[in-house]
Order: C-alpha cells, then structure tokens, then sequence
C-alpha cells in the first residue's frame, strides 16, 4: 500500500490547522443529528451544542498534547500502548475501531430515512435492500475507485456544502419574515424540562466526533504552544456556531414536536419554510433532501477506508486477524478489511435503532477519549519536554478526564452493557493474537509522518473547512503570496 507524501514549503500556521480542525469535525453528522434535541429536551437543546462543543475543545487538547509528546504515531492506540503497554493499548485501538465500525451502520438507516422523505411508503424490505446496496456500493469504491474518488471529490463537496447554506439562507430569510410564527416555534423555550438532558447529550456530542484530526505532529507547526490551542478553540468554535445556526433554523421554521418525529428534518424544514409557493417547495426539498443523500453517502466512503486503516494498524502489530492487512494486488487497498466491515456494518444497520448505535458509539469513543486525556500524565514522564506544552498544567486533563466519564456516565444500561460485551469479545481477541509478530513494513507505510499528514489535510475537502479554504487560496491569488503547503494530489 502506498500514500501521497505531502511536499510542506512550511510550517503550518493558524488558518492551516484551524482549517482542519473544521473539516475534521463536519460530516453528515449534523443531518442525522439535527432532531434529537428536539425529541428529548425541546428548544433548550441548542444550550447543548454549546455544551458539547466546549467539551469538545477540553479534549481535543488533551489529544494535542498527547500528539506533541509522541508525534510519530499518533492516535489514542499509540498514546495508550506507549503509555501503559501492549494490552491497554489494544483495547483502546479496539474500542475506537468499534466506534468507527457503528458509525457505518448509521450512515446506512440515515440514508434511507432521508430517502423515505421522497418515497414516505418505502416498505422494510426494500429499505434492506437500499442498505444493502448501499453498503455495497460504497464498499466497491473503496476497493477500486479510491483514485477516482478523489478525481472528483471537489464536485461532490460542493454538493454537499449548497444544500446546507441554502438551508440556512431560506430559513434565515423565513425567521425574518414571520418573527410571529418563530417565536411560537420557539416556546415553550424548554417543554420537556432537563430529565432526558444526558440522552440528548451523548447522541448531540456524536456530531462533533472527529476533532482529534487537528492533532497532527507538533513539528509540523509553526509556534504549536500557541497555535495548537488557539486553532482548536476556533476551530470548533467555527462549528458550534455552525451547528447553532442550523438548529436554530430548524426549531425557528418548524414546530419542536413536529421536528422531533421527523426522520428528514432539514428536508422537511425546508418545505416548511418555503410553503407560500409549491414549486419552491418541491425544489427546496430536492436540494436539501438530494445534498443530505450525497453527505451521508460521502461520509460513509471517508469512514469506511479510515475504519479499514485502524483494523490494517491492529493487524500490522500482530493484534488482528492479518486478513484486515491483506492488501489487494492490484488496488492496493486492504480489501479483506473493507468486505469484512461492510458486512458485519450492514447487518447492525438491519437490525440495530439508530440512536442505540450512536449512544453506543460514543460509549465506545469516551474509552477512547479518556484513555487519551489520563495519558498525558504518563506521557509527560517519558517525554518532558515536547514543542507544545498545555498551559495549566494538569487542569486540561483532568478536565477531558471527568468529561469522558461524564459521557460515559450518560450512556444508558443497554448502551453501556452492548459497549462492554463487545470489548469483552476483544480481550478474547488479543488472547488471540497477541502473540504474533508485528509486520514492520506495513507499519512503516501507515505510520510514517507523511501518511498521518496526508490523511490529516484530507480533511480540508470537507464542508465548511472547503469553503475557508478557497477564501484562503483566492486571498493568495490575488495577493500573490505562496501557498504554505502544496495541495496533495
């Protein structure tokens, strides 16, 4: 297997790191995620996207840090492996893979709840089969067609970037108009008081997953100790207002207990915002519901192949089956990996619910997170001395320590008790395994620093990290400056 090593002219600077924490972050997500605060806390749920986003940042420096101390390999695998062992670090890199893994079987039940939006009748077998071919095209690409992919991954983020700002103009625009009819939509500010306050977190905080892109080796930043943490914070600060203005979009144009039922809510949202005219509506409603079924489609390819990486690293240290590092001989792509995945995805996507899969997702990713934040300390002893330094000494951990439990804390028994049967099952999995040698070469390709960055500034071709960073490239043209990094291709 092989991977574009990026040509750096220099150093990283702010807008470059703050552009990846950005498109790092925004996926799909905000489609799927958009209606549950809705059904479980009303109105008062976009208090909760602040929220999340602020833990968001607490943990992300954590992850920072942790790439500033060991910056060669990256990940919550690697800091828990180096930090406290073989073992530990397997059931971190475990439980971050299953994480993935729910992941794609959410994508699957979005994609045919926004397609219900224009076929409301679509019977359970042939929302199997949409699934299915779903799963299967999407597995195809990511055997064969990554070079193509790519080709036109421009075209295909402009597909899904349209639909989302003109969601956001027309229900601007409607806000304004009828400032009657928003408020009314907007009170009871909390009508069903704060007891499912903990649900709506955890299936909330699902849509900022992802942040821990930003933490690409310090050396790789100019003046990280301040860059690092600076672009974290408006990073994601860029996406809570994002995300806030979407929901309070929604909640502005659509009733609360209307949007809570809702499988398309900003699909519906938008025909409700253009009612005064049929034909808008039917437009609309193309435009938003056609770009939701792009965006999910598109973020389902980019988890799939990063997915099929972590289950490549696992098999590479001799921790999984080597069939997850079996690479195709002519695709080169680790193909056993993505079959194997896609499969075991789409039967969870048949019979799993939606909310219990990302629950149990996040469940999965505060092991993750947590064992990133508790690394810190181990790591400081061993490497003291890194090119970015949290301020605060031993707060910031702390900190994504009692937030990770706090998202733990929140999951549901059933979510919890599916979250520890499937960890049980990878202990019996390493008892397994571990014993295997690793295989050095494939760990020299996946674990380089080029291929870290090279996966890392992917992440720019993703919504609005794709918009900053055209602004930013016809700033230059204009001005004449360099790039400072050549665009990897």
């Amino acid at each position: 297997m092989s991977e574009t090593n990026p040509k750096l002219q220099s150093e990283l600077k702010l807008f470059d790191v703050t552009n990846l924490v950005v498109g790092a972050i925004i996926g799909a997500d905000i489609y799927v995620a958009a209606s549950f605060g809705a059904e479980y806390l009303g109105p008062i749920s976009l208090l909760v996207w602040v929220i999340a986003g602020i833990m968001a940042i607490i943990i992300a420096l954590c992850f920072a840090q942790c790439a500033a101390l060991l910056p060669s390999v990256g990940g919550p695998y690697a800091y828990a492996k180096d930090a406290w062992g073989p073992f530990p670090g397997f059931m971190v890199g475990w439980s971050l893979w299953l994480a993935e893994w729910m992941s794609l079987a959410v994508f699957p039940i979005a994609f045919v709840r926004y397609l219900m939006f224009f076929y409301p009748d679509l019977g359970w077998e042939y929302q199997v089969l949409v699934k299915g071919l779903f799963i299967a095209f999407l597995t195809l690409t990511n055997i064969i067609g990554i070079k193509a992919a790519g080709r036109t991954n421009d075209i295909l983020t402009l597909a899904k970037i349209t639909p989302l700002i003109f969601f956001a103009a027309i229900g601007l625009i409607f806000i304004i108009s009828h400032p009657t009819a928003t408020s009314s939509n907007l009170s009871p500010f909390s009508p069903l008081g704060l007891s499912n306050f903990g649900i709506a977190f955890v299936l909330i905080f699902w849509a900022y997953a992802g942040f821990e892109i930003s933490t690409i080796p310090a050396d790789e930043i100019k003046d990280p100790g301040k860059t690092i943490p600076k672009a974290i914070i408006l990073g994601i600060s860029i996406v809570t207002i994002f995300y806030l203005i979407t929901n309070f979009v929604l909640f502005g144009v659509r009733p609360w207990n209307k949007l809570a039922s809702d499988t398309a809510p900003l699909a519906e949202a938008t025909t409700d915002a253009l009612s005064i005219n049929p034909t808008w509506v039917v437009i609309g409603g193309l435009i938003v519901g056609i770009g939701a079924l792009i965006s999910v489609a598109g973020s389902d390819e980019s988890g799939m192949i990063g997915t099929s990486r972590l289950g490549y690293a696992l098999a590479a240290d001799g921790l999984f089956p080597h069939a997850f590092a079996k690479v195709h001989p002519k695709y080169k792509t680790p193909y056993l990996a993505i079959i194997i995945q896609g499969v075991t995805a789409l039967i969870a996507a048949i019979i799993g619910n939606l909310g219990t899969l990302i629950a149990t997702s996040v469940f999965l990713l505060s092991i993750a997170y947590l064992a990133t934040s508790a690394s810190v300390f181990s790591l400081r002893k061993k490497y003291p001395e890194p090119k970015f330094q949290l301020k605060g000494g031993s707060l910031i951990p702390i900190l994504g320590i009692i937030f990770s439990l706090f998202l733990i804390s929140q999951c549901t028994i059933t979510q919890i008790t599916i979250g520890l049967a499937l960890l049980f099952f990878g202990i019996l999995i390493y008892a397994r395994y571990s014993p295997k040698e690793e295989i050095p070469a494939l760990k020299k390709v996946l674990l380089s620093r080029d291929s870290v960055l090279a996966r890392a500034y992917k992440e720019e071709e993703k919504f609005l990290a794709y918009i900053i960073r055209r602004i930013k490239r016809f700033y230059r043209r204009i001005t004449g400056k360099q790039q400072t990094w050549d665009k990897i291709v």
